[in-house]
């Protein structure tokens, strides 16, 4: 009778462990990594607890250069909705925004599927054509936009200067490329099978993306349309002429506040400091609300 002898498996060899393996991994000597960790966090948080402490003093007292408020008040932030109409501001920037943000994730997944995973003529100059639409700078692209839709305005007889939503088309038409862009790549590494099975079930290309695509593509969904949101919130060269005081955005609405306040006799550094913390705050909370998708893979383990 034939016996199966088992091979019994090597011990393991001794070394340092994890930490020595991490140690031998690491780029820079420990002392070396902390200081620089530590400058690269003070630089950042300096400047920000800066503006903090300066949004909770008087204006004159941060006029005088104090760092360390000689009293707490938090009447800046009480004072901005009125001197600097900070409302209506927000609420048009959220509104172009979130717009952006949230057509060209949508409209960037169906498009990446196609260049993804049907092969036509073109497919490949259009993906080429994604790539270098994003290395021209928008300052080159400004007057194009204001002169095509000041004429189209001017034929149609509508007006499209002034408004949010001729905004909202001049941001989706460089925020889409990107988003795309970005889903191309994601889709890329979605496996074939789940597609594959889906059609064997009798799907259609739009039960597809309805219920495999779009549920798997979350996290570049997130990130796609972050960086849409971003653009919309903090543009500042298109948002300057192509709107009227009553459609401005927060960062226009910022920039009026501080060059009509320049020549007064005490500048109101603290209002503006607060001013720019308030229109901070919805990125940061978008930021920490999805913070998890910009990181994770709903695509883990979904193929065994």
């Amino acid at each position: 009778m034939a016996t199966a002898t088992a091979t019994a498996p090597p011990a393991p060899r001794k070394g340092k462990g994890r930490a020595g393996s991490e140690e031998a991994h690491r780029l820079m000597p420990t002392p070396l990594l902390a200081t620089l960790t530590t400058l690269l966090c003070l630089m950042v948080l300096i400047p920000v607890a800066y503006i903090v402490l300066a949004s909770l003093n008087s204006d004159a007292g941060v006029a005088s250069g104090e760092f360390w408020p000689s009293s707490f008040s938090g009447e800046s932030y009480t004072l901005i909705w009125s001197t600097v109409g900070l409302s209506k501001a927000l609420v048009n920037s959220l509104i172009v925004a979130g717009s952006v943000a949230i057509a060209s994730a949508l409209l960037a997944v169906p498009t990446a599927y196609v260049l993804v995973r049907y092969a036509f003529r073109g497919r490949v100059t259009i993906l080429r054509g994604l790539l270098g639409f994003q290395s021209i700078p928008g300052t080159l692209m400004l007057l194009p936009v204001f002169v095509l839709f000041s004429s189209i305005g001017s034929t149609l007889g509508i007006a499209i200067i002034g408004t949010l939503w001729g905004l909202f088309i001049a941001y989706l038409t460089f925020a889409l490329p990107f988003s795309t862009w970005v889903m191309v790549t994601y889709l890329r590494g979605l496996p074939r099978e789940l597609e594959e099975a889906a059609r064997i079930d009798g799907a259609s290309n739009i039960q597809i993306l309805a219920r495999i695509i779009f549920p798997l593509s979350g996290p570049a969904i997130v990130v796609s349309g972050i960086f849409a949101f971003l653009l919309g919130w903090n543009d500042v060269l298109f948002a300057s002429v192509m709107t009227r005081p009553d459609t401005h955005t927060a960062a226009i609405a910022l920039q009026v506040f501080g060059a009509s306040m320049e020549g007064g006799a005490i500048p109101v550094y603290s209002q503006m400091m607060a001013a720019s913390l308030v229109c901070a705050a919805p990125v940061v909370i978008l930021y920490f609300v999805f913070q998890r998708y910009l990181v994770g893979g709903l695509t883990a383990g979904s193929v065994k």
